[in-house]
């Protein structure tokens, strides 16, 4: 069983939308092992976010990512990375398809409702990097 990590970003929370995607999470055949509404830190979203470093977004996404509450979570399932990346939709909401979280749930490309890993080797990364978060 693969793990993924799973961030409703903060427009999401604000918009009450956590159970909602919560229940589509899960009605996917993914289990929500791990699950904490946190403030992300700025060491903490600067470290997730790095290699997006030189990017002119950066100073924008670790400003969002910080500016409220998140939830973030560990999915498990079979194929959970792939899965769940289908689930979220395209980064842009104009381009995801219908019934994806993205189309759904997010305001905009920069407010997309939901963070999830791109590769197994990152769902690693970054659930190490939130692990603490658990503790």
């Amino acid at each position: 069983m693969e793990q993924t990590l799973c961030i409703i970003k903060p427009d999401a929370v604000k918009n009450s939308f956590v159970d909602e995607i919560n229940k589509i999470i899960e009605d996917n055949n993914l289990l929500i092992l791990k699950s904490k509404k946190i403030k992300i830190s700025k060491d903490i979203a600067e470290n997730f976010y790095s290699e997006h470093k030189e990017r002119p977004f950066f100073s924008e996404l670790v400003d969002f990512m910080t500016s409220d509450y998140s939830v973030v979570q560990i999915l498990q399932g079979e194929n959970a990375v792939a899965n769940y990346r289908k689930l979220m939709g395209a980064t842009n909401p104009n381009e995801a398809s219908e019934g994806t979280l993205r189309a759904e749930f997010a305001e905009s490309l920069s407010k997309n409702a939901v963070h999830g890993s791109d590769s197994l080797e990152s769902a690693q990364r970054e659930i190490d990097i939130m692990s603490k978060i658990f503790d």
